[in-house]
């Protein structure tokens, strides 16, 4: 798919200066580099000044609780881009039902980052340049592993950050552990000229998107979609074809966008699985993604989902 990278969170070609992780002194100037800009995030949320990354000094007085330590993310055209998480703070008034919902619409205002507010990432993600969707990828990634990785998987200790936030090492046992990557097939399954949509438990009401599910071990992207699909809907699937990947930080996927050719079309849904699929034809989908369907909800704009239906419908999976 010729402009597949064109996906929010896509990538921006930013330098990752991998080489700099394990070295503390370049590490010390480069946070002491008057260019130096940090962007913060607090329990999976990220600062934003309007719809766009808030970012601060790495020695703002309010990063001093940051916890274990600020994740070095790479140079920003020479600039040295960090993440601090300072999900230690309290605001004065949180709901944790609201918190820990599918999409969470609260906003929380830090008394130190004057104009910014604290919110979900999902509600900006396809507003955001390039460069910083690319580093909101990587930094609410990297700090969620962060945040529940926190003991050797080998022999239980309390491991210890290291590598400029890219590696925790364990101290009793030296074992090295490194961010997790989940792979997530999520599948354009067409026959004739519908398209299978899905939804799940949990959804916002009327949202449906495209079936999607983890790959599993010893298995294929091409495996992965059969099963999926059969597992959720009972709709055999033939040849499948690769088009598009996109990093998901909610918390760690990586999305394998594929296009497979349905072989039948009688849906039996598994109810511990999907909550119920049914196929659209294109001019159903037409009216969907405009917002004209009077039940059906597309999937959020920057969502690979979103961005696989849309091109499919201008004729662009090439």
């Amino acid at each position: 798919m010729r402009i597949a990278e064109s996906v929010t969170f896509g990538g921006s070609g930013l330098d990752r200066a991998a080489a700099f992780r394990g070295d503390a002194a370049r590490l010390g100037e480069l946070r002491a580099d008057p260019a130096a800009r940090a962007c913060v995030w607090w329990r999976g949320k990220p600062l934003l000044a309007g719809d766009a990354l808030g970012f601060v000094a790495p020695d703002h007085p309010a990063l001093a609780d940051q916890g274990e330590g600020m994740v070095f993310l790479g140079l920003d055209d020479g600039a040295p881009r960090f993440a601090a998480d300072i999900s230690g703070w309290e605001p004065p008034e949180v709901d944790p039902a609201e918190l820990g919902r599918f999409f969470d619409a609260t906003e929380q205002a830090h008394p130190a980052f004057d104009g910014m507010r604290f919110a979900e990432l999902r509600a900006v993600m396809a507003r955001l340049t390039p460069r910083e969707a690319e580093l909101a990828a990587m930094a609410r990634a990297l700090l969620g592993w962060h945040a529940h990785h926190g003991f050797c998987a080998k022999c239980g200790a309390r491991s210890d950050w290291a590598m400029a936030g890219w590696q925790r090492d364990c101290p009793a046992c030296g074992a090295h552990h490194f961010p997790r990557t989940d792979p997530v097939v999520i599948m354009l399954i067409t026959r004739g000229n519908s398209v299978l949509m899905g939804r799940s438990p949990g959804w916002p009401e009327g949202m449906y998107s495209l079936l999607a599910g983890f790959v599993e071990p010893g298995e294929t992207i091409e495996a992965a979609v059969r099963r999926e699909v059969a597992e959720e809907s009972g709709v055999k699937v033939g040849a499948v074809r690769y088009l598009a990947s996109q990093p998901w930080p909610f918390p760690a996927s990586l999305m394998l966008g594929c296009q497979g050719d349905a072989e039948s079309d009688a849906i039996t849904i598994d109810p511990a699985e999907i909550e119920d699929a049914l196929w659209l034809t294109r001019e159903e989908m037409v009216g969907v993604m405009a917002g004209l369907h009077p039940r059906i909800k597309p999937s959020r704009r920057g969502a690979i989902a979103h961005f696989l239906i849309a091109n499919w419908l201008a004729d662009r999976l090439d």
